[in-house]
């Protein structure tokens, strides 16, 4: 996994490094689109993806699920950073400028709140000048198991 080292050394930060190594070794899809982990913190995450011409939709400009599971994998990158698996309970994307196939967009997830087994994350995608593409918010819940250590029979329901 490409991602970049944080100057923080502190234990929360160690923490969210393992979980993003660990989501990562096993996400066939982000990796398959080919997405770049650019930083992982707690409760943050910075993803990118260059737009493919397979990517690309009947208006030869990116199609918006692309765009939708970028952020979503950018909000799946934060809400795992604590060693409690988390996954999407709602998700919604609001599209407001095209993105076209060669433009390199980047994702960054941020935290807003998270109590008990929910958490709300907002993601800004924009492209290679900095333009934001599309705005998501995530709500999370955290389900049963960690990301780090051995797996039991409980974590797999």
């Amino acid at each position: 996994m490409d991602v970049q080292p944080s100057l923080s050394n502190d234990g929360p930060q160690k923490v969210a490094q393992a979980c993003a190594e660990a989501m990562w070794a096993g996400d066939q899809a982000s990796q398959g689109l080919g997405m770049v982990v650019e930083r992982v913190s707690p409760g943050e995450a910075v993803i990118s993806m260059t737009i493919r011409p397979d990517m690309t939709n009947g208006h030869g400009i990116c199609h918006g699920g692309f765009i939708f599971t970028l952020a979503d994998s950018a909000f799946a990158f934060a809400c795992n950073t604590y060693n409690q698996r988390t996954v999407a309970q709602h998700c919604a994307v609001t599209f407001l400028q095209p993105a076209r196939r060669g433009d390199k967009l980047t994702a960054h997830a941020v935290e807003r709140n998270r109590l008990g087994r929910s958490g709300i994350y907002d993601v800004t995608i924009r492209d290679g000048k900095g333009e934001v593409v599309a705005e998501f918010r995530g709500h999370s819940r955290t389900i049963a198991g960690t990301l780090l250590g051995p797996e039991t029979d409980q974590d797999t329901q």
